[in-house]
């Protein structure tokens, strides 16, 4: 039985002009719809408000800043000239959540919100199964409560576990090596028995791959507080002299060169692919691999970033890294199908972008 509490927002939603060229394909004209975006202050959130603002979407962001700066906000009006509404709650908690969406006519939520450090989650799974599961499971009550029936999920390819590669949304998910993955898994199971339930309810299901680079202002990129747990992150600050050297975890994998292989995707690139799947979202549960189809290894990346920058990195080979796997890329074939959309930034790109945006957090360093 449909459970949903108002009527469709959709006949609600304005018509932009002139925008049609961002829209979903066979759309005449662009619908502007009101999203939430949750951990919209965060790498991969900032990125995909500006691309949904530039698209045409007003947005909402929650976040709780737990690894996260108020000064990507503002820097996301300054590259889009546009406003947004910001709330600073964490979205595991009922009461803020309630509200937000009383005081909004969402047509649609993105959600990102959630821990994303393999390693941490297997020294604190109890941290990682309640904040990544509780904040889906929040996020969906409220939607149906409200009658948002577009739920766009930041999924992940490690759902895949030990697969053969490259990894293909119709694969059988195996056991992961990690609680962050699991709670992936848990996630997606929950929306996808939540779509069974509610027919109208729309999910999609975004597994994407090893997010690098940054926006092409410099802007905004990927600013963890702390020591990084993400490759790029760890090579600029070791490029910039923040750190003093890379941390390559393992050498021994059965790869080319024994270090991890992964299938690294620019963040704008991404962005992009959420955009292309809300804005093709139809009645029921889709899944798509957002990656390039091609893996690089962690030397192969690190060689990469000093020709391209020309700076060096220096780097140790360390043990390897609990819960990682040897190799990890995509068959994106279904995206590019279905949503029009492909990845068109390459290696260089991703270093270059990401190199000037560590510039620039190394020169004007956040609090």
């Amino acid at each position: 039985m449909q459970i949903f509490g108002r009527p469709d927002h959709k006949n609600h939603s304005l018509v932009v002009p002139g925008t049609s060229q961002k829209c979903a394909r066979n759309r005449p004209q662009c619908i502007a719809q009101r999203i939430l975006v949750t951990g919209g202050a965060g790498y991969i959130g900032s990125h995909t408000c500006v691309a949904l603002l530039e698209a045409g979407h007003v947005v909402t962001v929650v976040d709780n800043l737990c690894n996260s700066k108020i000064q990507t906000i503002d820097r996301i009006k300054q590259i889009t000239k546009k406003d947004l509404t910001f709330y600073q709650k964490d979205v595991t908690d009922e009461a803020a959540v309630d509200a937000i969406f009383s005081n909004h006519s969402f047509d649609g939520i993105i959600h990102f919100a959630g821990f994303k450090a393999v390693g941490e989650s297997v020294e604190f799974p109890l941290k990682y199964y309640y904040n990544n599961t509780v904040s889906t499971m929040v996020l969906a009550k409220y939607c149906l409560k409200y009658g948002v029936k577009q739920f766009v999920f930041s999924s992940s390819a490690t759902v895949y576990g030990e697969n053969e590669v490259p990894f293909v949304e119709t694969m059988r998910l195996l056991p992961t090596t990690n609680p962050y993955g699991e709670t992936k898994v848990i996630s997606e199971r929950v929306l996808t028995d939540i779509a069974k339930a509610n027919p109208g309810f729309s999910v999609s299901l975004l597994r994407y791959f090893n997010p690098v680079g940054a926006h092409e202002s410099g802007l905004i990129g990927e600013d963890p507080r702390g020591i990084p747990n993400n490759l790029m992150p760890f090579i600029t600050q070791v490029a910039n002299g923040k750190l003093e050297k890379l941390r390559v975890f393992g050498n021994d994998y059965p790869t080319a060169d024994g270090t991890g292989v992964r299938d690294y995707i620019h963040v704008v690139d991404l962005a992009e692919g959420h955009v292309a799947a809300l804005e093709n979202l139809t009645a029921g549960v889709h899944v798509y691999n957002l990656g390039t189809g091609r893996g690089t290894s962690v030397l192969e990346l690190v060689n990469a970033f000093q020709e391209v920058n020309g700076v060096k990195v220096p780097y140790e080979i360390v043990d390897r890294r609990p819960g990682d796997i040897a190799e990890c890329y995509a068959d994106a074939s279904k995206a590019k199908a279905e949503l029009g959309w492909t990845a068109k930034r390459g290696i260089k790109e991703m270093c270059r972008d990401a190199w000037k945006w560590g510039h620039l957090t190394a020169a004007n360093p956040s609090p």
